[in-house]
């Protein structure tokens, strides 16, 4: 991957993501280093995180659940979550492209 926190192979979008659990609300805030930091209300207990944080991304992506998944650092704050044919790409991503 490169310098960057997201990539693109063929219509799926690789991110690097570094997540912030048990914040106030959910919302992508913006680069953190290499990373895309994103806030999210579920705690890191349980999967929950995870399961949180992938539900916030499909829609933020105006993907289907299925279409979304963890591939790197499912127990750390570094995640690298996968997007299939994203529909909408937030601001974050539109403006570095």
């Amino acid at each position: 991957m490169s310098d960057s926190f997201f990539s693109w192979k063929n219509d799926t979008l690789q991110l690097r993501v570094y997540v912030q659990p048990k914040a106030s609300r959910d919302e992508i805030v913006g680069r953190h280093g290499d990373y895309l930091k994103v806030r999210i209300t579920a705690p890191p207990i349980e999967g929950k995180a995870n399961a949180h944080l992938l539900k916030y991304l499909a829609r933020v992506f105006g993907v289907g659940r299925d279409q979304i998944e963890i591939t790197a650092g499912s127990k750390g704050r570094h995640k690298q979550p996968r997007i299939q044919d994203p529909s909408h790409l937030p601001n974050e991503i539109s403006q570095a492209s």
